[in-house]
């Protein structure tokens, strides 16, 4: 069997609109053969770090030479620049407004491009979706195979931030931040087993992780080793510290949600400490 093109797709636009159809008809279009994949379209509107954060996640299962097109883009049909974004196996296609900041961060080799050939692109183009007229098209072509360089010339300006991390604080304590809410309600932060290796190797009632006005003692290994109604740590398979709750949701236990602070205490001070 001959190789299909693969194409996925990341966007905020839901799935009760037309928005996502749309793309997939211009893409067929232009390269019928085209395997299309949605990755996520129910990344929260407009931003940009959960956007980043679920393409960072799913880009590299793909078979090389995938093109992933990411579209979180509340700055559309401003002065923004549209890019093409090559690494040594993939090719992405985003607005230069952070979305691709973890796929930087990941990649060791990386080329960006500000696309301008507009003869790629489908015509008129609508100021308010170039999902449709600018990025599904340049996804087409380039699973078409045709040169990354003829969409345009590369860049080094490109926009790019860097993910929040835990910072260690003068009472001793490791403040994190909750990055999302899954939709079982864990709450996955943004600490991880580099950023505090002793949380995850300490005993029951050596450390303590407070959120949301909660008290949790204990890491497990698997979201069934809660009992009912238990509130725990767990690294998930993002990499990150999760607070969760067997067949729970924890945010809604703890109260707490996406930017909340989750803070943790290790030794004598969880011992001592009590509250964030």
């Amino acid at each position: 069997m001959p190789h299909r093109p693969t194409i996925t797709l990341t966007t905020d636009f839901g799935t009760n609109d037309h928005y996502v159809g749309a793309m997939k008809g211009v893409i067929l279009d232009i390269t019928p053969d085209a395997q299309i994949v949605d990755i996520s379209h129910a990344v929260q509107a407009f931003d940009v770090l959960d956007g980043a954060l679920a393409i960072s996640q799913a880009y590299s299962y793909f078979p090389n030479g995938t093109v992933h097109v990411v579209v979180v883009d509340p700055g559309v049909g401003t002065v923004r620049r549209p890019i093409l974004a090559s690494s040594d196996g993939y090719h992405f296609v985003a607005p230069d407004n952070g979305v691709l900041s973890m796929v930087y961060a990941k990649e060791e080799r990386i080329h960006v491009r500000h696309i301008t050939s507009d003869h790629y692109f489908r015509m008129p183009v609508s100021q308010t979706f170039h999902a449709r007229d600018i990025f599904a098209p340049v996804a087409a072509y380039l699973a078409k195979q045709v040169d990354s360089h003829k969409f345009g010339d590369e860049i080094e300006d490109f926009v790019r931030f860097a993910a929040p991390r835990p910072k260690a604080t003068s009472d001793g304590r490791i403040r994190g931040v909750v990055l999302k809410v899954d939709r079982f309600g864990n709450l996955i932060t943004n600490v991880t087993p580099v950023d505090v290796p002793a949380l995850f190797t300490a005993k029951p009632g050596a450390f303590k992780i407070v959120i949301g006005g909660r008290e949790i003692t204990e890491i497990r290994h698997a979201y069934a080793e809660g009992s009912p109604g238990e509130v725990f740590g767990i690294v998930g398979s993002m990499g990150y510290l999760e607070i969760a709750a067997n067949r729970g949701a924890a945010a809604q236990i703890t109260g707490a949600g996406k930017g909340s602070e989750v803070s943790i205490l290790l030794g004598e001070g969880a011992a001592a400490g009590k509250g964030a």
